[in-house]
């Protein structure tokens, strides 16, 4: 993979302070066994950070665990701290709770349809938020919800808000819920898969205007997506997730120019942008393990083509890459 595959955009300075969101040491169990395992990662304020892996690695329930909307007490944080400004999410009552979501952080869901109040009209669900964290009128709520919409791209704003869901395409749905997570302004935004509907050309204004509201208010941004192209060219930072586990930190750059756990590049290698026009794209062979399956040692093992005696044994520790200190691996033999 070559620094020819991220695009040449301008990434977030580094300004040296606290991250504003930082997961701690995040464990999730369900039914007696862990789905995610010790997972550290941050986001500092006006950053975008990717969160990318096969479906089935750990990524959605990450982010649902973020905002405390885990299904408990089926799965339920049993380890680790979420951190906001300082502020430990995990250990926050409800109540309290209740006012960080959708003002503080908030959430992008990958399907609108099924996020989405099919009784309630679109003004009526990008209001709500404002109503609830802002000492605004309903009129005032309502002329704030249409700006929004326009801002995402919503053709005819102002009869938007009067439409159900349902009368809506799925690419508009998701706007309108785009809309709803932006309404109050968060710190951060956890944004999953938020262009898994829309059409090319629209996922790209989607994820210019993200990019440009972080950019503009030092939003923290989190996008948990399959797509590399769009890691690529926007985001700081790449986390690689698999069988519940960060098994790569790196800044974008690095990441793409030299991917040091073998399942990254195992995922840069199915990029088109890695292989000749016309060629048959590479595929990882065997599936992700689920929670309860995973084999001892690295999870990645049983389909590495690099594997060595430790990675059967022992978990290997995410640990400074050599030479690069900004750039971890989980890997006991890495490239």
């Amino acid at each position: 993979m070559t620094n020819s595959a991220v695009q040449d955009r301008p990434r977030s300075p580094d300004t040296g302070q606290a991250p504003l969101l930082r997961l701690e040491g995040l464990t999730l169990g369900a039914g007696g066994n862990a789905v995610v395992e010790d997972v550290t990662l941050d986001a500092a304020a006006g950053e975008m950070v990717g969160l990318v892996g096969e479906s089935g690695c750990g990524k959605s329930v990450t982010a649902l665990a973020i905002l405390r909307l885990l299904a408990e007490p089926q799965i339920r944080p049993t380890a680790g701290r979420v951190m906001l400004d300082g502020r430990d999410l995990l250990s926050l009552p409800m109540r309290d709770m209740e006012g960080v979501r959708g003002n503080d952080v908030a959430m992008i869901f990958q399907e609108p349809m099924t996020s989405l109040n099919p009784v309630l009209t679109v003004g009526d669900q990008v209001s709500e938020a404002i109503l609830l964290h802002r000492d605004v009128s309903r009129a005032g709520a309502m002329e704030a919800a249409e700006a929004m919409l326009a801002k995402v791209g919503l053709p005819a704003p102002h009869r938007a808000l009067g439409r159900y869901p349902h009368e809506m395409s799925g690419g508009q749905r998701q706007r309108v819920m785009i809309a709803i997570a932006l309404a109050c302004g968060p710190r951060l935004l956890v944004a999953d898969e938020p262009t898994t509907a829309l059409d090319v050309t629209v996922q790209a204004q989607i994820l210019d205007l993200l990019d440009d509201l972080r950019r503009e208010t030092g939003m923290a941004v989190l996008l948990i997506t399959h797509d590399l192209g769009v890691v690529a060219q926007y985001c700081d930072r790449v986390a690689v997730m698999y069988g519940g586990r960060i098994v790569e930190q790196a800044p974008a750059d690095a990441l793409f120019a030299h991917p040091r756990h073998r399942y990254s590049q195992a995922l840069l290698a199915t990029m088109p942008a890695s292989n000749p026009p016309g060629a048959r794209l590479p595929a990882i062979a065997g599936l992700v393990p689920p929670p309860g399956k995973r084999p001892p040692g690295c999870a990645y093992h049983p389909r590495c083509a690099h594997p060595v005696e430790s990675c059967a044994a022992r978990m290997p520790p995410l640990a400074p890459a050599t030479g690069a200190p900004d750039h971890s691996v989980r890997c006991w033999n890495p490239a």
